[in-house]
């Protein structure tokens, strides 16, 4: 089985290396041996770390790669929108097999990666776009396919987990803990898509996609980074007995008209400490599964970096090679469901509100006034403060999203109301 690799940084060299030290028992488990026959990048002098790669393999024309005839399995690792989504969809149509780490492209239009694989009757994997080397795409797609998943929750970022899990540990506050994450090499010199969650919005919607039978693209997903967090919400989440986490939730049930359909958002939330995913630290990734009749499920593992992703890929490989050798296909896109996505202001959960208010009297009761208008009912009230220091931290019972909103809003125009130091939603408690 002969195969053309796009792509040749960190995870490319790494698929390299993997396919050399285990070529013996992949040929084994395929039963025929695995010939990278090019390997398509930018810049073909540029070392590759200390995996041994022939030059010969090197070629800048991805695209004639693609082509030849001899190709059986092409393996993307280039990321990014274009030109991967040409390439891949070329060499789908062709009927040569894809194994791709691209969560943007897939997240964005995997709607044209699966249609360009029914065209050519061949193979799309992508195990690697979501959490690593974690067996979880596959369980989705084939093994809970008899099923009816209703949830999943995840930590799908290992920067962000790092961060926090800091923050939690030693109370430090986000800039010092970014920059430790920095320094380790947790994160990148741009972080923005890791804090500001983009990068768990991508993986969402391809979480959602298979769970729901439905295509959800990374614009259907409520996104909110976690930046805002501060040293105060730990401490506050800590005071409740929760940790704060930036999590993925992918819901499936009534929108306000009845109508089935799905929910799908990144957001920080607390968590209580008893909840499976509070204890999942450092750069780690987890999911939390929900489905009628299987119950809970819990995917845990490392969720990035060369080697785990590599891992994932070379699985795929494994599948697609096995396949091909048989004459036969993977399972093929499951969207008949076709649901709807439910807006975020129809999201239901619960919130902590941190209010630096004037300390006299009637704050309190005109505060409660304005929950009580909009229906949002006040589980706790915790003041701290006196004076000009006052604060009202109030957690609410379960409400949709649009009411919490108008609060908020409303609770901006008092002139007891100072500042509105945090809103952070609270998931996973009664």
């Amino acid at each position: 089985m002969r195969l053309a690799l796009l792509g040749c940084g960190t995870v490319g060299a790494e698929v390299v290396r993997l396919l050399t030290d285990q070529a013996a028992d992949l040929t084994a488990r395929i039963g025929a041996p695995l010939e990278l026959v090019g390997i398509a990048v930018r810049r073909p002098g540029r070392r590759r770390g200390d995996v041994p790669i022939d030059p010969a393999l090197f070629t800048t024309d991805a695209l004639g790669l693609i082509k030849r005839d001899d190709v059986d399995v092409v393996i993307e690792v280039v990321g990014g929108i274009e030109p991967a989504r040409g390439w891949i969809v070329e060499a789908l149509r062709a009927g040569k097999s894809v194994v791709t780490a691209n969560k943007a492209l897939l997240a964005e239009d995997g709607g044209t990666l699966h249609d360009a694989a029914a065209e050519g009757g061949a193979d799309l994997y992508y195990e690697a776009s979501v959490a690593g080397a974690i067996p979880l795409l596959r369980p989705l797609r084939e093994s809970l396919h008899g099923d009816r998943i209703t949830r999943v929750t995840g930590i799908v970022n290992g920067t962000t987990n790092f961060i926090l899990s800091s923050m939690d540990a030693t109370g430090a506050g986000f800039t010092e803990a970014l920059e430790e994450a920095t320094e380790l090499g947790y994160a990148e010199a741009d972080p923005t898509a890791d804090v500001e969650g983009f990068d768990a919005a991508a993986k969402a919607a391809i979480l959602a996609s298979l769970a729901f039978h439905t295509r959800v693209t990374a614009a259907d997903v409520f996104r909110e980074g976690m930046t805002g967090v501060t040293a105060g919400d730990v401490a506050s989440a800590n005071a409740m007995g929760c940790t704060i986490k930036l999590l993925c939730l992918a819901e499936r049930g009534p929108d306000s008209h009845g109508t089935e359909s799905v929910s799908v958002r990144v957001h920080p939330a607390m968590i209580p400490r008893s909840h499976p995913l509070a204890s999942v630290g450092d750069a780690f990734n987890a999911v939390f599964v929900e489905a009628e009749a299987a119950g809970q499920l819990m995917f845990y593992g490392r969720g990035a970096g060369g080697t785990p992703t590599a891992s994932a890929v070379l699985g795929d490989v494994v599948a697609a090679a096995r396949n091909r050798l048989a004459g036969t296909r993977a399972p093929s896109e499951s969207v008949y469901a076709h649901l709807p996505i439910r807006p975020i202001g129809e999201a239901v959960t619960r919130y902590h509100i941190s209010l630096d208010v004037a300390d006299r009297q009637g704050v309190l009761a005109t505060v409660a006034g304005v929950f009580a208008k909009h229906e949002v009912s006040i589980a706790t009230v915790r003041q701290s403060g006196r004076e000009a220091d006052a604060t009202l931290v109030i957690v609410t019972h379960g409400a949709p999203d649009s009411h919490l909103a108008a609060t908020v809003a409303e609770l901006e125009q008092l002139d007891i109301v100072r500042s509105i130091a945090s809103v952070l939603r609270v998931e996973g408690g009664a």
